[in-house]
């Protein structure tokens, strides 16, 4: 399996996550796709919040620590609720996927 965006393929693993993260926009909408979602503005917060996170940290973080850093950027929003609204398969795994990075480490990431 892989990821054809604009006529360029993308490899991903057996899980469909990409081996190399891409942070194109393009990439984004066509995952998404892939994985039944309709993307939000919700959506596009969670997608360059995690993008930050892996540029910054070289990892995403956990679901715990995502719904606190992102309580700290918007605490106007249940985000431990609305993350599950958004990625229903594990949000940390799915919004990891959805962003165009690679699996998280561990179960959940760190």
């Amino acid at each position: 399996m892989s990821y054809v965006v604009n006529g360029e393929e993308f490899e991903v693993d057996d899980e469909g996550f990409l081996v190399e993260p891409n942070y194109s926009d393009d990439i984004v909408t066509v995952i998404a796709a892939a994985e039944g979602l309709t993307l939000t503005d919700d959506h596009w917060t969670v997608v360059r919040f995690m993008r930050e996170r892996y540029q910054e940290d070289g990892h995403t973080p956990n679901f715990r620590n995502m719904v606190a850093l992102l309580d700290e950027q918007d605490d106007s929003i249940d985000w431990k609720k609305r993350l599950y609204e958004l990625f229903p398969l594990q949000p940390n795994r799915q919004a990891s996927k959805v962003a165009g990075l690679p699996k998280p480490f561990g179960k959940g990431g760190y």
